[in-house]
């Protein structure tokens, strides 16, 4: 007989929405690892490190391309049951990764390893959203971020000393080691409910008819590029910027990732409450620590403060995006979860694209900064027309 939520103890409660933070975490620490060991599978390959980044887009790309079209097509598939199938692909993806032989092959490995995220995301927020109850959607969502943020904090800087320590193939082997752990984790903890089966693919694709749902998606897109545009280089930022050791790129990454959690943990309160406010809050104070951070990021009394300054501000925003778009299309929760972090990948392959290009024209690293400074006001400013026409 299924389980259902409100027969489930609190403790039962907690420990299901744990599982589901240690999947956005396994996922987490292979995103934002890769960017932290960058320099070591450039050099492995046989490629520069902007070169590089293309293994960084192309994950991302997996996640635009795997939100919208796994998620449609096991619409009427059970939550749970989904969430167990995407971290067997995840685990896969970066085993792959771990033996790929040259850029290319590693760069479908990291596409593979994008697929299951975005719709990880928006089956993970139906989950905790009805384990927390749908007034708390902001806080649902925070919930599952969470994983994500506590990956830069832990997860990313130690992958990223396994990587100098070990090699950047065994960083691989052990995040496929924390997705199994992550899906024995959901197979035990999380409840088998009938409230989470699907609904029809029409339902869910109703929600892309409305205009205000590709709005917000288009000005998190393009806003949110910033935390990529600076996260992407903080190894080089580190090394050939403030011209550090590179044993303080970890700490670097640490910061960062506080920043995050700080940020995503304020960002699920407003959320709930004023999901606009939460945006223009976000977006506006991360303009200010960018501007910043590019200023004086030679100096680590800047770069340090200012990387936990850029993680926590653009985080803030997150959850009220993910609000802003569950309000829009209520009747299609999986769907705008996805397309929230498929939103979301697509800032990261445009931050990432941007701040390298800045650099490549010879405009020196800090151009990256100033790139995701102009990515963010250009959010902001999508956000605010689209919302003052509403």
């Amino acid at each position: 007989m299924p389980v259902e939520s409100q027969n489930v103890s609190s403790a039962r409660k907690t420990l299901s929405l744990l599982a589901l933070a240690l999947g956005t975490f396994a996922i987490g620490t292979s995103e934002f690892a890769s960017m932290g060991i960058i320099q070591l599978f450039s050099a492995s390959l046989g490629v520069s490190v902007t070169e590089a980044t293309g293994a960084v887009t192309a994950y991302a790309f997996g996640v635009i391309v795997g939100a919208p079209v796994i998620t449609l097509a096991a619409a009427r598939v059970n939550r749970r049951t989904l969430l167990l199938a995407l971290m067997a692909l995840f685990v896969v993806g970066n085993i792959l990764s771990a033996l790929a032989s040259g850029l290319g092959y590693f760069s479908i490995a990291r596409f593979i390893s994008g697929l299951p995220q975005g719709a990880y995301f928006g089956a993970g927020a139906m989950i905790a959203s009805h384990i927390l109850g749908a007034s708390n959607a902001g806080k649902a969502f925070a919930v599952v971020m969470a994983g994500l943020t506590v990956s830069t904090i832990f997860g990313s800087p130690i992958a990223t000393f396994l990587g100098q320590t070990f090699g950047w193939r065994e960083t691989y082997l052990a995040i496929s080691a924390i997705g199994l752990a992550a899906l024995a984790a959901i197979f035990a903890m999380v409840p088998r409910s009938k409230a989470l089966d699907g609904v029809s693919v029409l339902q869910e694709l109703s929600a892309l008819r409305r205009g205000a749902v590709w709005a917000v998606l288009a000005s998190a897109a393009i806003g949110v590029g910033s935390i990529f545009a600076v996260y992407a280089f903080i190894g080089p930022f580190v090394t050939d910027l403030a011209q550090l050791d590179p044993s303080l790129i970890a700490v670097a990454l640490a910061l960062f990732g506080i920043g995050m959690t700080v940020g995503n943990s304020i960002g699920g309160r407003i959320a709930d409450k004023d999901p606009v406010r939460g945006v223009v809050i976000g977006f506006g104070s991360a303009l200010g620590v960018l501007a910043v951070l590019a200023l004086g990021a030679a100096s680590p009394v800047i770069l340090f403060p200012g990387l936990f300054g850029v993680g926590a501000t653009m985080m803030i925003a997150i959850p009220s995006i993910q609000v802003r778009m569950t309000r829009f299309a209520p009747e299609a929760p999986s769907l705008v979860g996805a397309m929230t972090l498929a939103a979301l990948n697509l800032a990261n392959a445009v931050g990432a694209e941007g701040g390298a290009a800045a650099i490549e024209l010879g405009f020196g690293l800090s151009s990256a900064i100033w790139a995701g400074f102009a990515l963010t006001a250009i959010g902001l400013a999508m956000f605010l027309i689209s919302t003052m026409r509403r």
